[in-house]
């Protein structure tokens, strides 16, 4: 029992800093001011090269350093990260920043979902209310987008979204380290980069940004996340890309002065209401548990 509750705040502990982190990814962004084949390129390129420059010091310390990629099922989530970062990045450039990521708070949603279909994990009755009101939340943000030019941005993050909450279903499946297989799987997007960049040219007008934000804060915040599902459900590690929810849209407002739309709150407003909702109602029952546990044992 206390092994269980320590591998549980390990997992907290992890999953909240990788979140924290990756709430700067979209403003670092901005302010790097490239095209987005550019700066997928310079991301891409400098969070590998980080990744592996981490693993061989690791390497070279302990034996015991995690792999690259674990298997078959590393190969497949580092798919499922490369994908995501390119639907990532091309959501950044297609809608607006409280659109994206209030979009990908909904793969919770698919995790839960992916969960409950492939690891026999069933959401409870509580869950799926909490399930629709984020796809009306979803809904009312995407709906406000047709005819606006953003549609297919919104899409993007809704893609890269069911990509991320594959790849932690899967990690949680295999129970393998998937620490540095995130990181090794942006060397897919890194590589279209390339290729696209040879045809329409480079433009990154500030790349001190982006570099940091490759170097630094895209290691710790996939290491992290991706390491979550070893102690936590998917769900749960969904639960910390919410941080970017709530904080992301706050530092481009007070960086850039982009306001959202009336729509885009109030889908964002049912979204972040309903999580913290639900995760207060998780927090309640898993207190209860404990306290449940304590006393059996007692007796």
């Amino acid at each position: 029992m206390a092994s269980t509750h320590s591998n549980h705040s390990k997992g907290l502990l992890l999953t909240a800093i990788g979140g924290m982190a990756l709430t700067v990814d979209i403003p670092l962004i901005k302010l790097a001011d490239g095209n987005h084949w550019s700066i997928l390129l310079m991301r891409s390129g400098t969070t590998f090269l980080a990744a592996i420059v981490i693993w061989l010091v690791w390497r070279s310390f302990s034996r015991n350093a995690p792999q690259l990629i674990p298997g078959r099922a590393g190969l497949v989530v580092a798919g499922l990260y490369g994908l995501g970062s390119i639907a990532f990045i091309t959501a950044v450039y297609n809608t607006s920043t409280a659109n994206l990521v209030f979009i990908l708070a909904f793969n919770t949603v698919f995790a839960a979902v992916l969960s409950w279909i492939f690891l026999r994990e069933r959401p409870r009755p509580v869950t799926m209310l909490a399930m629709l009101a984020m796809v009306g939340g979803v809904l009312i943000i995407v709906g406000s987008s047709i005819g606006t030019g953003h549609l297919f941005g919104d899409l993007m993050a809704v893609s890269s979204a069911f990509c991320i909450a594959s790849a932690i279903t899967i990690s949680r499946s295999s129970g393998k380290d998937m620490g540095f297989t995130a990181l090794v799987g942006v060397l897919i997007p890194g590589v279209l980069a390339a290729y696209m960049v040879s045809k329409t040219g480079f433009r990154v007008e500030a790349p001190w940004w982006i570099i940091f934000n490759g170097a630094v804060i895209m290691p710790i915040s996939f290491f992290c996340l991706a390491n979550g599902p070893k102690y936590l459900s998917g769900p749960e590690v969904a639960m910390f890309y919410l941080l970017e929810t709530v904080l992301a849209p706050i530092w481009v407002w007070i960086i850039f002065a982009e306001v959202p739309t009336r729509n885009s709150l109030i889908g964002g407003a049912i979204l972040i209401a309903t999580l913290v909702a639900h995760s207060a109602w998780q927090l309640s029952e898993s207190r209860k548990r404990k306290a449940s546990a304590a006393v059996q044992q007692a007796a």
